[in-house]
C-alpha cells in the first residue's frame, strides 16, 4: 500500500486542506492520505480552536484515511521541531510520499535550500550571521544565501520555508519520500480576506473568536460545516488562553528566572526578559509583546508562554517521538493500520490499556498529554465542559 503523508494541523479544515487533498489524489489515485496532526495545542503556541477529534473528523470527511497524532512537546516547538516531530510520526507510519502546500511548488529547488541548511558549514554561517543581530529567520536566510542564493530565496514564503523545515527533517531521520509540491492557492498564510473562495486558518478562527459562526463555516469544505456548528453549539469552539487569562498570569508570575531558562529557545539572557514581562504584565498580549524583540518574534514568545503554562520544559521533549498515536480513520486507514501494526518502529497507542505496554519516557510522555489535555479545556469560553478526564475517555473518530 502507497501511504503518502501531510503535517498538518486543520485549525480548523479548510478549503485549501480539501484542495491539497484532492492533489495528491490526482497524482496517486489508490494512496492513503495520513496526517500526522497536532493536538489540543499548535505551534503558534496558542491553542487549537477546536478539539482534536473535530478536526480528526473534519479531515476524515474530507479525504484523509488516517489521522495520527504529533506529541505535544513538537507541535508547540519552532518550525525545525514541529517538522521533525510531524516527518516522525510519518515515518513510522511506512509514508513513502511528503505532500506540503508551497507557493513556489519547485522540489528540486526546495532540496536544494534544504542541501545548503544540512551542510556541516553552515552552522558556524548561521552564528556569525545572528552576530548582526537580526532575527533567526533573517540570519538563516542570509547564511543560506552564501551557499546558494537562488535556493535560500525560497526562505522567503511561509509554506516554502516550512516545506524546508519538512526536508531538513527527513534528511536527520534517513527518511527519502517521495515529493508531491501542490501551487497554494487563494488566500496567502495568514490573509486577513478570502481570496478566490480560499480563506487562510486564521481568519476563519478570527471569524469565530467575533462569533460570526456561519461566515466561518461558509469557508470550510461542505462536510466540515456541521462539524464546526455543532462544537459550536455545545460550547467546544473556539479555545483561546483568552478565557483562561488570569490563570496564564498566575502562572507566569510564579516562575523564576531559573524556570524561564530551562524552556526550550531560551538563550542569550531572554529569561531576564521573560521574568520581568510576567511581572508587570496585565494580558497575554502585553506579555507578549514585552517579550518581542528583533531577536525573539510574537510567535516565539507566544510559544515560551504556552510552555509556561502548561508546565513543561526543554527536558520534556524526548530525543526522538516515543509513540503513534491513532486519532481517527476510515476502511482504507484501517487497511493502513494493520499494516502499521506489523511494520511500525513504535508502540501505536489506539486507546488508554495501552499505557501499561509503554516504555517509562512514553508514558510519562501519554500521561503530560493528559495533563495538557484537561488544561484545554480551561481555554473554552465557559466551565460547562471544563472537566478533567476526556483525554482518557475519547477512542479513535471513525467513519466509514
Amino acid at each position: 500500500m502507497h501511504i503518502t503523508g501531510i503535517v498538518a494541523e486543520f485549525d480548523p479544515f479548510h478549503r485549501g486542506h480539501e484542495y491539497l487533498i484532492a492533489q495528491v489524489r490526482a497524482q496517486r489515485p489508490d494512496t492513503c492520505v495520513v496526517a500526522a496532526m497536532s493536538g489540543h495545542f499548535t505551534q503558534r503556541g496558542a491553542p487549537a480552536a477546536l478539539r482534536p477529534a473535530a478536526r480528526a473528523a473534519m479531515a476524515l470527511h474530507c479525504g484523509v484515511d488516517l489521522v495520527l497524532e504529533m506529541p505535544l512537546p513538537w507541535s508547540i516547538s519552532s518550525a525545525e521541531g514541529f517538522a521533525l516531530g510531524g516527518c516522525a510520526v510519518l515515518r513510522a507510519s511506512g509514508a513513502d510520499a511528503l505532500a506540503f502546500g508551497s507557493e513556489c511548488a519547485d522540489a528540486a529547488l526546495l532540496r536544494r535550500c534544504a542541501g545548503a541548511l544540512t551542510r556541516p558549514d553552515f552552522p558556524a554561517r548561521l552564528r556569525a550571521a545572528l552576530g548582526h543581530g537580526v532575527s533567526f529567520a533573517a540570519a538563516r536566510q542570509r547564511a543560506a544565501a552564501e551557499l546558494d542564493s537562488e535556493a535560500a530565496a525560497v526562505l522567503d514564503h511561509p509554506n516554502d520555508s516550512l516545506a524546508v523545515s519538512y526536508l531538513c527533517a527527513a534528511r536527520s531521520l534517513n527518511w527519502e519520500p517521495e515529493l508531491l509540491t501542490v501551487r497554494r492557492v487563494g488566500a496567502a498564510h495568514n490573509a486577513a480576506a478570502p481570496a478566490d473562495g480560499f480563506a487562510s486558518a486564521s481568519h476563519v478562527r478570527e471569524l469565530l473568536r467575533r462569533g460570526a459562526v456561519d461566515e466561518a463555516a461558509a469557508l470550510l469544505p461542505e462536510p466540515c460545516r456541521a462539524i464546526l456548528r455543532r462544537e459550536w453549539e455545545a460550547g467546544l469552539c473556539p479555545a483561546s488562553l483568552s478565557h483562561c487569562e488570569r490563570a496564564v498570569l498566575y502562572r507566569l508570575r510564579g516562575m523564576e528566572k531559573a524556570d524561564f531558562l530551562a524552556l526550550p529557545d531560551c538563550s542569550e539572557g531572554l529569561e531576564h526578559r521573560l521574568f520581568k514581562a510576567a511581572k508587570s504584565a496585565r494580558s497575554v498580549e502585553e506579555f507578549c509583546a514585552a517579550v518581542r524583540s528583533r531577536r525573539c518574534t510574537h510567535a516565539r514568545a507566544r510559544r515560551l508562554l504556552l510552555w509556561s503554562f502548561l508546565g513543561l520544559t526543554a527536558a520534556d521533549r524526548p530525543k526522538s517521538v516515543p509513540f503513534v498515536r491513532v486519532l481517527g480513520l476510515n476502511e482504507r486507514g484501517r487497511a493502513a493500520l494493520r499494516e502499521m501494526k506489523r511494520t511500525c518502529p513504535l508502540p501505536i497507542v489506539t486507546k488508554p490499556a495501552a499505557l501499561r505496554d509503554l516504555s517509562d519516557e512514553a508514558r510519562t510522555l501519554l500521561e503530560q498529554e493528559a495533563r495538557c489535555a484537561d488544561l484545554w479545556r480551561l481555554c473554552l469560553p465557559g466551565l460547562e465542559h471544563s472537566a478533567a478526564g476526556s483525554f482518557w475517555r475519547e477512542g479513535p473518530k471513525t467513519v466509514p
